[in-house]
């Protein structure tokens, strides 16, 4: 996607929200369990510019940019919870491990003191 393109974007907050979350918890999920060097994502539209401060390896960083993608081009206009969605639009293979991120990020980050996650982690 074109820097141009990519500004031209008009995000809900509801979507900057999710992205961010979606963001943090494969950052913590990737620091917990892979020991390779961590970068930050690249090529993001302006208004995610705020996802580069999580870090994660390169296998994560390919399912985050595939998440991001496929999340940035969600074909219900409403765009729910994921796992609320009637369509899924992650591959198999990418579907469990979003939900084996959001399973142990989630519970790490309350376990952490993160309680304002709780309410994304049960709806």
């Amino acid at each position: 996607m074109t820097n141009a393109a990519q500004d031209l974007l008009s995000l809900s907050k509801q979507e900057i929200k999710d992205l961010k979350i979606l963001a943090l918890f494969t950052s913590v999920y990737c620091c917990d369990h892979h020991d390779s060097e961590r970068k930050p994502l690249a090529a993001l539209p302006s208004q995610l510019s705020g996802l580069k401060r999580y870090v994660c390896c390169p296998d994560c960083l390919e399912f985050l940019a595939y998440a991001i993608e496929r999340r940035l081009n969600c074909p219900v206009e409403e765009n729910p919870n994921c796992k609320h969605c009637i369509i899924h639009c992650y591959r198999p293979g990418h579907r469990e491990m979003v939900r084996e991120i959001m399973r142990y990020s989630g519970k790490t980050l309350i376990k952490r003191g993160r309680l304002d996650l709780l309410w994304h982690y049960l709806f």
